[in-house]
């Protein structure tokens, strides 16, 4: 009777239904029971051969290689989501469910090839988002600070700009007749999104209210002015960064009364009102809200620009629900938008927010941000075919963030230890920090954190050496892919190797002599059919 109660939870369980076609029917009615003691399965070794065989068999498949061109691209970027972040959301996604959490599988962790990626900067050991994210959008490792600009750029140094430019697999996208879209939860203007359409000498340029005279005078051009100006008609930028389309000083319209939300810009441009005119003949909308956005008909729009806040986006657990988009509800938008180009569509996402709860020690906000990229990450699966859209899950770098401290099995991920220290007889976090803001001493001695709220959204967990903001990590971050050409992302990797290979699956940019080659028919096989048919019908009736 209880197996047969499992065998019913599965068949009452879409998750599970999907999970059972995964991993078979075994695997099924132990992941179901999460919520309930695993002990008696997991004592069999009948479970985990059955699990691992199933898991062989579903292997030996992937000798049958998906050699299609891809029709669409897409990019999913976690900010900062290095290894350990990966393997903690997990834990995260599966307890938020009610279940241990260990056994859970991120959508991610269903993508059949995974390699690593090198994450290092030309001039930096440890990299930032800016130098990593011209790496896997231009395909050409460059300085810190900089993005769309090679090596030979020397960041805040505007006469080194001119010459030293570099593009993106966006622009490679658009140039060949497809859609192109970014999804950001930061400013869309920030390092990540900025790389795949601004040659900028520094990250930080966001208006030119950011930047130095000399620069200005020297004829260097912000960031949000590059995003209206140097790929004309992005089919979809969504993201924030409203505060750097306007005249310094204008009021913003969701915060009205807050200066720190005022306009920057000293040109007095208002960059969305530019957008706005231009567009004025085409099925374009700009949105500030999640209720302006949920009400649009993709089918009736070709174009959007939405800027959600005057800055990044609100972390995913102090989103208001009534005006702030969450990033899977942005993805679908953006998704059933492009999707419209029978040419197909680039689209970047980027878990921007992932990066920033690091850096402020607040392990808890950072996870729930990696939790929600996933939920995207799934919906954007359902909403494309496997057979046609090459979808690549990656980081631009880590961060000093670990968790540890022999936990047992179903310890919540923001718990404590089963230990207190042999050193100072203290109670402490699995989650810890190399260095970061949760450095703290009270009355000389380490904090005790069994007198706080430790599992509070913001709480700070504790940091070995005090530094204002955590740092990034310099190890390998991995690189999950699917779908055509998918194996070419496979053992280890520079990061400037992923646009490259993305390219190629699509036929875009510099690779496209394989495209009419015998050896790449076999991804034209519909393009060539469709091509055979309309000739055979011209032979017939003409």
């Amino acid at each position: 009777m209880y197996l047969l109660g499992v065998f019913f939870l599965c068949l009452w369980s879409s998750v599970a239904q999907t999970f059972c076609g995964a991993v078979g029917a075994c695997a099924c009615q132990v992941w179901v029971v999460g919520m309930i003691p695993l002990t008696n399965y997991e004592k069999d070794p009948s479970f985990w051969n059955k699990w691992a065989q199933s898991t062989l068999k579903n292997a030996l498949q992937l000798q049958k290689l998906n050699q299609n061109t891809a029709k669409n691209l897409i990019l999913f970027l976690g900010d900062g989501m290095g290894i350990p972040t990966v393997t903690a959301a997990r834990i995260l996604k599966g307890q938020l469910s009610g279940k241990s959490g260990e056994e859970t599988q991120l959508e991610m962790d269903k993508f059949p090839f995974v390699a690593l990626s090198k994450t290092y900067n030309t001039n930096a050991q440890v990299a930032d988002s800016a130098g990593t994210a011209t790496a896997y959008l231009c395909g050409v490792k460059a300085n810190e600070g900089t993005v769309g600009v090679n090596a030979a750029a020397t960041r805040s140094q505007c006469n080194t700009t001119q010459g030293n430019e570099v593009t993106s697999i966006l622009r490679w996208a658009k140039e060949a007749g497809k859609s192109v879209g970014i999804v950001t939860t930061t400013r869309v203007n920030h390092a990540t999104p900025s790389a795949a359409y601004a040659h900028c000498v520094d990250r930080d340029w966001y208006s030119d209210g950011e930047m130095p005279a000399e620069a200005i005078q020297a004829g260097c051009k912000d960031i949000a002015r590059q995003l209206f100006e140097n790929i004309p008609n992005i089919d979809v930028i969504m993201g924030g960064g409203r505060k750097y389309m306007f005249p310094k000083n204008q009021s913003d319209v969701e915060y009205p009364g807050d200066k720190k939300h005022f306009g920057t810009r000293k040109d007095g441009r208002n960059l969305v009102a530019e957008w706005t005119n231009r567009m004025k003949n085409k099925q374009a909308f700009y949105v500030w809200n999640r209720k302006e956005l949920m009400s649009l008909n993709p089918n009736n729009v070709d174009y959007i620009l939405g800027l959600f806040e005057p800055g990044d986006l609100l972390y995913n657990l102090e989103r208001n629900p009534d005006t702030d988009p969450s990033l899977t509800e942005m993805v679908e938008v953006a998704i059933k938008i492009l999707r419209k180009n029978p040419n197909g569509f680039y689209l970047l996402v980027e878990g921007g927010r992932i990066d920033h709860g690091h850096h402020e020690g607040k392990a808890k906000q950072a996870l729930h941000e990696a939790v929600e990229m996933d939920r995207a990450i799934g919906l954007a699966g359902l909403l494309t075919n496997i057979h046609d859209t090459m979808t690549v899950v990656t980081a631009d770098h880590s961060h000093v963030f670990s968790f540890g401290g022999y936990t047992s099995r179903g310890n919540t991920i923001f718990g404590l230890a089963p230990m207190f220290s042999d050193v100072d007889q203290k109670p402490f976090t699995a989650i810890l920090y190399g260095n970061g803001p949760g450095f703290k001493v009270v009355d000389g001695l380490r904090e005790n954190v069994s007198t706080i709220d430790y599992q509070e959204n913001n709480y700070q967990a504790q940091a070995a050496v005090p530094l204002s903001m955590e740092t990034h990590g310099g190890e390998d971050v991995a690189i999950f892919s699917k779908g055509p050409m998918a194996h070419l992302l496979h053992g280890v990797h520079e990061q400037n190797y992923i646009p490259h290979v993305m390219a190629y699956a699509a036929c875009i940019g510099q690779n496209r002599d394989h495209c009419m080659s015998s050896n790449g028919a076999s991804g034209l096989g519909p393009a060539l059919a469709s091509l055979t048919a309309l000739l055979t019908l011209n032979h017939l009736f003409c």
